[in-house]
């Protein structure tokens, strides 16, 4: 299924809005609130104009961009993680995803609602993260009291385990997400089994004004979201949701000299996934011949032979070598044939490290 980024905030901050730009999609969108109550579910290309170079080289007919999927999850209040509001639903489909995106409102605007009278987006922030944070301390119980029950039986790993267990309490407690300790790799292998939701990637989105756009660290909603953002080690991007839409129901050349009337080189939904993409530690590597150039999705360390698996088992199986060349490399170069002769491509075997912007053509015994 590939990896999927969750849009979470609390309601009318413009999730649905910005979800629609993404994906071009038709999510409900409106101004009151539990719009959302089912989450709606969306793929998007990952943009990356180095597939047009390798399919021009290749002489491919067809090009296919990577993808990453988006889900747009109901709008969360206090309480959520007691089951208030659609705090269950929500906690449900938040840890289906692999990275959260979470949209703040760093705009003013007395014609759309908002859940509190004063607009304040890091309490608004806050919301959200004891919630999610209250959830994850019930996960831990549940896990400590299992763990417990097996170091009276003697189990010395066990003892252990109790151990990390009230590290990550206490680190929950304090507000500090679990990604930012230093853990033992059987840690690391513990802490992944958790599943908690405040040591899943983080994305923060400031949805700012159109005004703004242009220079969003004017916004001082928006700047001390990415203040926060920062101590969290967590990735920050200011994007206008009107604006993204606006740009939806445009052509192409219209949307391009729209942006660059608004001084933007890109639009936000392009930001966006670029910063999720950045946020999984996520990279792209292509394959292609005379019939298509492919794009491909997967964790930075991956090694050759599963890098094959993902274009087909087989070849992940009867994997013998991979001939590998940097998408950069091919700039100058005007055919594959001719990148061959000049001895720019490498032969590598099943434990090479995939790099991100790799063309690779495997080689397999059936």
């Amino acid at each position: 299924m590939g990896f999927a980024c969750g849009l979470v905030g609390l309601p009318n901050v413009g999730k649905s809005t910005l979800f629609n730009a993404l994906t071009n999609a038709s999510a409900e969108v409106g101004i009151y609130p539990f719009t959302t109550v089912d989450s709606n579910v969306g793929v998007v290309h990952v943009p990356d104009a180095r597939l047009d170079r390798v399919a021009q080289v290749a002489g491919s007919a067809r090009a296919y961009a990577t993808t990453l999927r988006f889900v747009d999850i109901a709008g969360l209040v206090k309480g959520a993680s007691k089951g208030e509001g659609l705090g269950n639903r929500f906690l449900g489909h938040i840890r289906e995803v692999d990275a959260i995106v979470h949209v703040v409102r760093c705009f003013l605007d007395d014609t759309v609602c908002h859940v509190e009278p004063v607009l304040d987006p890091l309490r608004d922030t806050e919301t959200i993260m004891v919630e999610i944070a209250l959830a994850d301390l019930e996960t831990l119980d549940r896990r400590a009291k299992k763990t417990l029950r097996t170091m009276k039986a003697g189990d010395p790993e066990a003892k252990r385990e109790m151990v990390l267990l009230e590290r990550l309490k206490e680190t929950v407690e304090r507000g500090i997400t679990p990604r930012l300790l230093e853990l033992s790799p059987g840690e690391a292998s513990v802490l992944q089994q958790l599943f908690l939701l405040t040591a899943k990637p983080m994305v923060y989105v400031g949805n700012i004004s159109e005004a703004e756009v242009s220079s969003p660290t004017l916004n001082p909603f928006y700047q001390a979201l990415a203040e926060r953002a920062i101590r969290e080690g967590a990735e920050v991007i200011a994007i206008s949701a009107k604006i993204e839409a606006e740009i939806q129901e445009l052509p192409p050349e219209e949307a391009k000299a729209f942006l660059e009337d608004m001084g933007l080189n890109d639009s936000g939904a392009n930001r966006l996934i670029r910063t999720c993409y950045q946020a999984l530690d996520l990279i792209t590597f292509f394959t292609a011949n005379s019939k298509e150039a492919r794009a491909w999705t997967v964790p930075r360390g991956t090694t050759a032979q599963r890098a094959a698996g993902k274009v087909h088992s087989d070849m992940e199986k009867g994997f013998v070598c991979a001939e590998v060349v940097p998408a950069e490399v091919l700039r100058g170069v005007p055919s594959y044939g001719q990148a061959r002769d000049q001895g720019l491509i490498k032969l590598e075997g099943r434990d090479y490290a995939v790099q991100d912007g790799d063309l690779m053509l495997f080689r397999f015994t059936s």
